[in-house]
């Protein structure tokens, strides 16, 4: 016997076949991924975007000086030298540590002192990579040697790092030795460097505080 249709039953069965007409474009899509694809909604054969290169200590590569790149020629107060250097921070900071080796360790002259170098012409990996970030600086060049320094010149040296706290590192001390070489040891993160930077500008604006003048 045929059962008799009421209204509640026509509406019943009019929502279920609405829902799943609904559904039915959203459900393949999400159940099974495309042919030679995923399901995680990423675009077939799409690449990812290529990280810039870094230096060994972290700092984006510059291709370039002085146009369309975060290294300028800056000039070292007191010394008569300009250097290639990342600025803001690492500006003050590596300019900070040439003065005072100038002042207190050897005064240094023209062709002593060389900034940013194109990644070419440095090993990757190695602490001299950071020069073509512009994070680091080569003091007397070609005297990168071990024993190119009297102990007392190093007694200086070290007091200057220990001033950095940290920021700053000597190729001396690193394997290969390079004791022409200083860098940033830090990453572009690291609040370290902007704290060092900001005690070092006080300095510069305090008589009787700034490079040149033997700290307590």
């Amino acid at each position: 016997m045929q059962q008799k249709m009421t209204r509640r039953t026509v509406v019943r069965t009019a929502a279920v076949v609405g829902a799943a007409a609904a559904l039915s474009p959203v459900l393949p899509a999400t159940a099974a991924p495309a042919a030679g694809g995923t399901a995680t909604g990423a675009v077939a054969g799409a690449r990812k975007p290529k990280r810039p290169a870094v230096s060994a200590n972290g700092w984006t590569i510059q291709a370039n000086t002085d146009r369309d790149s975060q290294v300028w020629t800056r000039s070292v107060s007191g010394a008569g030298l300009d250097v290639p250097v990342w600025i803001g921070d690492v500006e003050t900071v590596l300019l900070h540590v040439v003065r005072r080796f100038h002042y207190e360790v050897e005064e240094l002259h023209a062709g002593d002192l060389s900034g940013w170098r194109p990644a070419k012409e440095v090993r990757r990996r190695h602490p001299e990579s950071n020069l073509a970030s512009g994070t680091a600086v080569r003091i007397r060049q070609g005297a990168g040697a071990q024993g190119s320094l009297f102990p007392l010149q190093i007694d200086t040296i070290r007091a200057i790092l220990a001033e950095c706290d940290g920021v700053v590192r000597w190729s001396g001390d690193d394997k290969p030795v390079d004791e022409s070489l200083f860098y940033i040891a830090v990453g572009p993160l690291d609040p370290r460097l902007a704290d060092l930077a900001a005690r070092i500008r006080e300095w510069n604006a305090t008589p009787g505080r700034g490079a040149g003048v033997t700290m307590a």
